[in-house]
């Protein structure tokens, strides 16, 4: 039950921020990884340009559709968005997060810092998706268990 405390509590973009500062913090104390600066710049740069267009694809494919952005209130969906990036991922903003953090351990030339990328997916499988799926699946019924077999979570 301690865990249910968790779920939908921590704002997706207030996650990044504060995963994307704990990487920070580990980039400055560890070892740099020794590759060319250019390479380095334009990786992270394609990174966090993919994860800023799934973001907002997400965002504006829910404004489209008139539902909730509001991750920490599913049960205010009023339509399930299942068209554009979402035929691709159900998470398609939150693949935009992972990206963009892949693209800041990049940046920061840690690979210790990248462990926060797995971190970040793990606690939002649990604590945001998960719940966000109950709910959903509440909603919207067998068409939302049709979608979830058509549509992987991620990518």
């Amino acid at each position: 039950m301690r865990a249910n405390l968790l779920e939908k509590r921590v704002p997706p973009v207030a996650l990044v921020l504060i995963v994307g500062l704990i990487m920070w913090l580990v980039a400055v104390s560890a070892p740099r990884v020794d590759v060319d600066e250019t390479l380095r710049l334009a990786i992270a740069g394609i990174l966090f340009l993919l994860g800023i267009v799934f973001a907002i694809s997400g965002v504006m494919a829910f404004r489209a559709s008139k539902t909730t952005v509001d991750p920490r209130k599913p049960e205010a969906s009023s339509a399930l968005v299942s068209s554009g990036v979402y035929r691709y991922s159900r998470n398609p903003m939150y693949v935009g997060f992972a990206l963009v953090l892949a693209a800041w351990a990049v940046f920061l030339a840690s690979a210790w810092a990248l462990l926060g990328v797995p971190f970040f997916v793990a606690y939002m499988n649990r604590f945001q998706i998960a719940p966000e799926e109950q709910a959903l699946g509440e909603i919207f019924g067998e068409e939302f268990a049709a979608y979830m077999q058509r549509v992987r979570r991620w990518i």
